[in-house]
């Protein structure tokens, strides 16, 4: 019911105040999980991935262009 009630108070943030929100909980996923280990399949996965980025390069999209496109989408200036 917690998850409910979050949810229901979350979508009544602004979209600016949402992407926030957003941030701000992936950065204390981000911090609590540095102490976790990898499991083989995703350690397996993160070589794969950084095999294609040195073969493909150019594939690569930076986290800024991401954010400034869905940010666009969004119709909020930076």
């Amino acid at each position: 019911m917690e998850r409910t009630i979050a949810l229901q108070q979350a979508k009544a943030l602004s979209i600016d105040d949402r992407i926030w929100l957003v941030q701000a909980l992936w950065d204390t996923i981000s911090a609590e999980s540095e102490h976790q280990k990898l499991t083989e399949a995703q350690q397996q996965e993160l070589s794969r991935r950084l095999t294609d980025r040195k073969i493909n390069p150019q594939s690569v999209v930076s986290w800024e262009d991401i954010k400034a496109q869905a940010l666009s989408r969004a119709g909020i200036q930076q």
